[in-house]
């Protein structure tokens, strides 16, 4: 009774109206119709108003989901507003509230659907999700196709490989950049199982070979929490011996208890450690202190110009001095070209990486030394 008061609601106020009986019938009209919006009740056969929101989310990230139901409680607005609900309406359905809640829900869907034209256009390389569940939706499928670029890091003092990094790439176009993957991870509080993938399928191709030299993988710092970063069965630790594992020093370790034994932990496996975008990320000694680490990298910031500037040169200078004295190589990356590589060599970087010797590519590109 109250589905057919609505349609004749909405068909009154000039829409097309399209019904469904129950959660399958609606679930299955999304794989053949484009919606401007969507009217649910939150209880209802085959499944809940929530999990149609997120049936809608894989089909279309924008389309406002209204949902309406008879025992409003706060624990379930609260979820319906978390995952991207457009309005959260109680019965009984005032009619005039109802047809303006649809009237401004199709209204601002044709606004989405501009704006994401209009990003398209720009060459925007924003995330381009909104709510929970198109969040959800778009990380899932970053899951399903991520696949890891390998850019060479070479030796300074004869030109060799020293081994790859592996960095996080995926197909999924709403999260265009690692960085989108990273935040949408953190947002849905899913950085385990990202981790976990991506030292997978950075370990698989590396295992296969013996030529390929160390490899850097990128840490965030709440993977050493995760029990299976010092699992002996992973693919990762089976090849521990050649690891580097990179932490960023953009990321605060305040949160991480007991760092100090679980990095020896990882030093006991086999597992290096690095620390990353030294020069762009917290002052002071505390990841020094608590990683002691093996290698550094300098911040690509320090190593743009570095043969133009005299003010980066004697910092890289002091820096590379003083983490020789401490038994620690020291990485020049983001190198462009021969002026900085050579600036480099001069101020005392061990390792280098960048364009000029090679971009990222599937495992594993060929690198040059650049003329």
């Amino acid at each position: 009774m109250l589905l057919r008061g609505l349609d004749r609601i909405l068909t009154r106020a000039g829409y097309e109206v399209i019904t469904a009986n129950d959660g399958h019938q609606a679930a299955e009209l999304l794989t053949q119709l484009e919606f401007d919006a969507i009217v649910s009740d939150i209880s209802m056969p085959g499944m809940n108003g929530i999990q149609l929101l997120r049936c809608a989310r894989e089909r279309d990230l924008d389309v406002p989901v209204l949902l309406v139901t008879g025992a409003p409680a706060v624990e379930t607005a609260v979820e319906a507003l978390e995952y991207g609900a457009f309005q959260y309406l109680t019965k009984p359905v005032d009619a005039k509230r109802f047809e303006q809640a649809v009237e401004k829900a199709v209204q601002l869907h044709r606004m989405a659907v501009m704006k994401r034209e209009a990003l398209g256009l720009l060459g925007s390389s924003n995330a381009l999700v909104g709510d929970r569940a198109g969040l959800e939706t778009s990380f899932d499928r970053a899951l399903e196709t991520l696949w890891m670029a390998y850019q060479p890091i070479v030796q300074a003092k004869d030109k060799t490989l020293f081994g790859y990094e592996a960095l996080l790439r995926s197909a999924e176009p709403t999260l265009p950049h690692p960085g989108a993957i990273l935040d949408a991870a953190e947002r849905l509080d899913r950085l385990a199982p990202l981790g976990q993938a991506i030292r997978a399928s950075a370990a698989t191709p590396v295992a296969a070979r013996a030529d390929t030299g160390k490899l850097f993988v990128n840490l965030h710092t709440r993977d050493l929490l995760d029990p299976t970063l010092t699992s002996a069965d992973s693919a990762l630790s089976k090849i521990a011996g050649r690891v580097v594992l990179e932490i960023t020093e953009r990321a605060s370790l305040e949160e991480i208890k007991d760092i100090p034994s679980r990095v020896a932990k990882l030093r006991e496996m086999g597992f290096q450690i690095a620390i990353d975008d030294l020069g762009a990320g917290y002052a002071g000694l505390t990841s020094f202190a608590l990683l002691e680490p093996e290698i550094v990298k300098l911040d690509m910031t320090l190593v743009r110009n570095v043969h133009k500037q005299s003010t980066k040169q004697k910092l890289i200078r002091s820096m590379t001095a003083l983490c020789k004295d401490m038994g620690m190589m020291v990485v020049g990356e983001g190198v462009e070209n021969v002026e900085e590589r050579d600036a480099l060599i001069d101020l005392g970087c061990d390792l280098l990486q960048g364009y000029l010797f090679a971009k990222p590519a599937r495992a594993f590109p060929p690198f040059s030394w650049g003329k």
